[in-house]
Protein backbone atom coordinates (compact mmCIF):
# COMPACT_ATOMS: atom_id res chain seq x y z
CA UNK A 1 0.00 0.00 0.00
CA UNK A 2 1.41 3.24 0.31
CA UNK A 3 4.56 4.57 1.97
CA UNK A 4 5.14 7.13 3.94
CA UNK A 5 6.96 10.53 3.73
CA UNK A 6 9.18 10.81 0.94
CA UNK A 7 8.17 7.59 -0.56
CA UNK A 8 4.52 9.22 -0.41
CA UNK A 9 3.50 8.63 -3.73
CA UNK A 10 -0.24 9.01 -3.05
CA UNK A 11 0.51 12.00 -1.51
CA UNK A 12 3.08 13.18 -3.94
CA UNK A 13 0.87 12.63 -7.26
CA UNK A 14 -2.23 14.20 -5.32
CA UNK A 15 0.05 17.32 -4.99
CA UNK A 16 0.73 17.29 -8.56
CA UNK A 17 -2.63 16.15 -9.72
CA UNK A 18 -4.18 19.12 -7.77
CA UNK A 19 -2.42 21.73 -10.14
CA UNK A 20 -3.16 19.72 -13.37
CA UNK A 21 -7.04 18.73 -13.17
CA UNK A 22 -7.94 20.01 -17.00
CA UNK A 23 -7.48 17.66 -19.38
CA UNK A 24 -5.76 20.17 -21.97
CA UNK A 25 -3.34 21.04 -19.48
CA UNK A 26 -2.29 17.30 -18.59
CA UNK A 27 -2.14 16.96 -22.67
CA UNK A 28 0.15 19.66 -22.92
CA UNK A 29 2.37 18.07 -20.06
CA UNK A 30 2.07 15.09 -21.23
CA UNK A 31 3.77 16.25 -24.14
CA UNK A 32 6.18 18.66 -22.83
CA UNK A 33 7.82 17.50 -19.64
CA UNK A 34 9.83 14.65 -20.92
CA UNK A 35 10.97 16.37 -23.79
CA UNK A 36 12.47 19.32 -20.52
CA UNK A 37 13.90 15.75 -18.82
CA UNK A 38 15.63 14.85 -22.60
CA UNK A 39 17.13 18.25 -23.21
CA UNK A 40 18.11 18.82 -19.45
CA UNK A 41 20.15 15.70 -20.22
CA UNK A 42 21.77 16.95 -23.78
CA UNK A 43 23.18 19.85 -21.59
CA UNK A 44 24.56 17.76 -18.62
CA UNK A 45 26.19 15.49 -21.13
CA UNK A 46 28.58 17.93 -21.61
CA UNK A 47 29.58 18.37 -17.80
CA UNK A 48 33.24 16.89 -16.75
CA UNK A 49 32.76 13.05 -16.30
CA UNK A 50 32.74 12.06 -12.87
CA UNK A 51 33.94 8.48 -13.55
CA UNK A 52 35.67 7.20 -16.43
CA UNK A 53 34.50 4.26 -18.26
CA UNK A 54 37.13 2.00 -19.99
CA UNK A 55 37.74 2.56 -23.63
CA UNK A 56 36.37 0.24 -26.07
CA UNK A 57 33.21 -0.04 -23.80
CA UNK A 58 32.19 4.42 -23.72
CA UNK A 59 29.77 4.29 -27.10
CA UNK A 60 30.14 7.85 -26.21
CA UNK A 61 28.79 7.91 -22.93
CA UNK A 62 29.94 9.74 -20.25
CA UNK A 63 29.46 9.02 -16.48
CA UNK A 64 29.10 12.57 -15.35
CA UNK A 65 26.19 14.86 -13.68
CA UNK A 66 23.64 13.69 -16.29
CA UNK A 67 24.07 9.83 -15.38
CA UNK A 68 24.06 10.72 -11.64
CA UNK A 69 21.07 12.67 -12.54
CA UNK A 70 19.15 9.94 -14.27
CA UNK A 71 20.26 7.60 -11.59
CA UNK A 72 18.48 9.88 -8.85
CA UNK A 73 15.46 10.09 -10.83
CA UNK A 74 15.57 6.80 -11.77
CA UNK A 75 15.88 4.98 -8.40
CA UNK A 76 12.89 7.55 -6.94
CA UNK A 77 10.75 6.10 -9.18
CA UNK A 78 11.45 2.63 -8.43
CA UNK A 79 11.29 3.39 -4.79
CA UNK A 80 7.80 5.22 -5.57
CA UNK A 81 6.30 1.64 -7.31
CA UNK A 82 7.70 -1.14 -8.55
CA UNK A 83 6.08 -1.59 -11.94
CA UNK A 84 5.08 1.80 -13.21
CA UNK A 85 8.95 2.83 -11.39
CA UNK A 86 10.43 0.17 -13.61
CA UNK A 87 9.30 1.62 -16.40
CA UNK A 88 9.98 5.43 -15.76
CA UNK A 89 13.18 3.96 -14.35
CA UNK A 90 14.14 2.58 -18.17
CA UNK A 91 12.60 5.72 -19.76
CA UNK A 92 15.18 7.76 -17.87
CA UNK A 93 18.32 5.68 -18.64
CA UNK A 94 16.96 5.58 -22.62
CA UNK A 95 16.91 9.34 -22.38
CA UNK A 96 19.91 9.52 -20.66
CA UNK A 97 21.60 7.50 -23.90
CA UNK A 98 19.56 9.36 -26.28
CA UNK A 99 20.76 12.43 -24.88
CA UNK A 100 24.28 11.36 -25.04
CA UNK A 101 24.20 9.90 -28.31
CA UNK A 102 22.41 13.39 -29.73
CA UNK A 103 25.09 15.55 -27.86
CA UNK A 104 28.25 14.03 -29.08
CA UNK A 105 26.86 14.85 -32.60
CA UNK A 106 25.54 18.06 -32.21
CA UNK A 107 28.72 19.51 -29.99
CA UNK A 108 28.14 21.84 -27.18
CA UNK A 109 28.65 25.12 -29.96
CA UNK A 110 25.21 23.95 -31.46
CA UNK A 111 23.68 21.33 -28.53
CA UNK A 112 23.11 24.23 -25.97
CA UNK A 113 21.11 26.13 -28.73
CA UNK A 114 18.55 23.33 -29.40
CA UNK A 115 18.58 22.94 -25.83
CA UNK A 116 17.76 26.35 -25.39
CA UNK A 117 14.81 26.47 -27.96
CA UNK A 118 13.38 23.24 -26.86
CA UNK A 119 13.39 24.11 -22.91
CA UNK A 120 11.44 27.73 -23.88
CA UNK A 121 9.32 26.27 -26.58
CA UNK A 122 7.94 23.11 -23.56
CA UNK A 123 8.17 25.36 -21.08
CA UNK A 124 6.42 28.46 -22.16
CA UNK A 125 3.53 26.03 -23.75
CA UNK A 126 3.54 24.87 -19.66
CA UNK A 127 2.63 27.93 -18.74
CA UNK A 128 -0.07 28.46 -21.35
CA UNK A 129 -1.59 25.28 -19.98
CA UNK A 130 -1.14 26.71 -16.83
CA UNK A 131 -2.78 30.38 -17.54
CA UNK A 132 -4.89 29.27 -20.23
CA UNK A 133 -6.81 26.05 -19.80
CA UNK A 134 -5.62 25.30 -15.54
CA UNK A 135 -6.45 28.83 -14.59
CA UNK A 136 -3.61 28.09 -11.59
CA UNK A 137 -0.07 28.68 -11.10
CA UNK A 138 2.27 25.92 -11.70
CA UNK A 139 3.21 23.15 -8.43
CA UNK A 140 6.67 24.60 -9.11
CA UNK A 141 5.57 27.81 -7.50
CA UNK A 142 5.13 25.66 -4.24
CA UNK A 143 7.24 23.08 -4.26
CA UNK A 144 10.21 23.29 -6.92
CA UNK A 145 11.66 20.03 -6.11
CA UNK A 146 8.97 18.16 -5.90
CA UNK A 147 7.75 19.19 -8.61
CA UNK A 148 10.56 18.83 -11.12
CA UNK A 149 11.15 15.34 -9.63
CA UNK A 150 7.69 14.50 -9.93
CA UNK A 151 6.29 15.92 -13.26
CA UNK A 152 7.92 13.11 -15.44
CA UNK A 153 6.70 10.24 -13.83
CA UNK A 154 3.39 12.10 -13.08
CA UNK A 155 2.66 11.80 -16.89
CA UNK A 156 3.65 8.37 -17.13
CA UNK A 157 1.46 7.36 -14.28
CA UNK A 158 -1.22 9.45 -15.47
CA UNK A 159 -1.19 8.19 -19.33
CA UNK A 160 -0.81 4.49 -17.82
CA UNK A 161 -3.82 5.08 -15.57
CA UNK A 162 -5.84 6.50 -18.70
CA UNK A 163 -4.69 3.82 -21.39
CA UNK A 164 -4.62 0.64 -19.32
CA UNK A 165 -6.20 1.97 -16.15
CA UNK A 166 -3.63 0.85 -14.10
CA UNK A 167 -3.42 1.70 -10.27
CA UNK A 168 0.12 0.72 -8.15
CA UNK A 169 -2.49 -0.38 -5.29
CA UNK A 170 -6.27 -0.93 -5.69
CA UNK A 171 -8.16 1.95 -4.26
CA UNK A 172 -5.19 4.53 -5.21
CA UNK A 173 -6.65 5.79 -7.84
CA UNK A 174 -9.84 7.03 -5.64
CA UNK A 175 -7.92 8.28 -2.61
CA UNK A 176 -5.76 10.45 -4.84
CA UNK A 177 -9.35 12.16 -6.49
CA UNK A 178 -10.67 12.75 -2.88
CA UNK A 179 -7.31 14.20 -1.84
CA UNK A 180 -6.85 16.58 -5.31
CA UNK A 181 -10.69 17.19 -5.02
CA UNK A 182 -10.23 18.61 -1.29
CA UNK A 183 -7.14 20.32 -2.15
CA UNK A 184 -8.66 22.75 -5.31
CA UNK A 185 -11.60 23.02 -2.89
CA UNK A 186 -9.21 24.81 -0.70
CA UNK A 187 -7.25 26.53 -3.12
CA UNK A 188 -10.46 27.79 -4.44
CA UNK A 189 -12.05 29.06 -1.19
CA UNK A 190 -9.04 31.08 -0.26
CA UNK A 191 -8.93 32.79 -3.55
CA UNK A 192 -12.55 33.21 -3.46
CA UNK A 193 -11.54 34.82 0.32
CA UNK A 194 -8.44 36.85 -1.08
CA UNK A 195 -11.28 38.42 -3.83
CA UNK A 196 -14.18 39.32 -1.56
Amino acid sequence: MGKAGLLDLERHFAFYGAYHSNPINILIHTLFVWPIFFTSLVLFHFTPALFQIPSGFDYGLVLNFGFVFTLIYALFYLCLDKKAGSLAALLCLLCWVGASVLANRLGFSLGWKVVLAAQLSCWTGQFIGHGVFEKRAPALLDNLVQAFLMAPFFVLLEALQTIFDYEPYPGFRASVSAKVETDIKEWKDKKQKKIS
